[in-house]
Formats: C-alpha cells, sequence, structure tokens
C-alpha cells in the first residue's frame, strides 16, 4: 500500500491581490473528491493511495480555474512512501508528541 503526500498551491496571476475566490473553488473540488487533505495558509496538502489520483486532482483544479483564468500558477510536492494510509494526520501527531516530551523535560 501506498501513502502519497502532495502539498500544493494553485491560483490565477491575472485576478487582483486576492484570490481567495478562485482557491475556494478548488478547495470545494478536493473536499467534494473524498480525499483527506489539510488546508494551509499557503498551500493545500492531500493524500492518495497512487501518484495518479494525486495528479488527477492537480489536473481537476487546473481545469476548475481554466474557464475565466488566463495565467495559473501552481507549485508541487510529492512525498512518495509505501506505508499505510493516514499519514497526513500522523506525522502532525508525531510532532506535536515529541513537543509534549520536550515540554515535560524543561
Amino acid at each position: 500500500m501506498n501513502s502519497i503526500l502532495l502539498e500544493f498551491a494553485m491560483f490565477p496571476t491575472d485576478k487582483g491581490d486576492s484570490v481567495s475566490p478562485y482557491v475556494s473553488r478548488i478547495i470545494k473540488m478536493i473536499d467534494e473528491s473524498g480525499f483527506s487533505y489539510q488546508l494551509t495558509p499557503m498551500g493545500t496538502i492531500i493524500e492518495t493511495e497512487t501518484i495518479d489520483d494525486a495528479l488527477a486532482l492537480v489536473k481537476k483544479a487546473y481545469e476548475v480555474l481554466e474557464k475565466d483564468c488566463e495565467r495559473v500558477y501552481a507549485s508541487l510536492k510529492f512525498d512518495i512512501r509505501k506505508a499505510p494510509m493516514g499519514r497526513l494526520q500522523k506525522k502532525v501527531q508525531s510532532i506535536e508528541e515529541k513537543i509534549g516530551q520536550v515540554n515535560k523535560s524543561c
């Protein structure tokens, strides 16, 4: 089993300073996809079992914007591991546990 973590940002560059109306359309599509995701101030992290699923979401994100955006910026980072799904939460929990251990020893 694979766990594909994809952190990506995608937004139009021709729509002024605030692009949140466009980004929210992408997040709605991701939410409706059923894949686990985490929205951050600088991008969105999704977890899929295959790279094809991750890339399909990127393609759909572009399709959400292409109809009314002339220029779209995208940045992608992958963490591909042969591991069970659930790393989206487990990686954060691991750090939080370690922070708790450090705080207890101080």
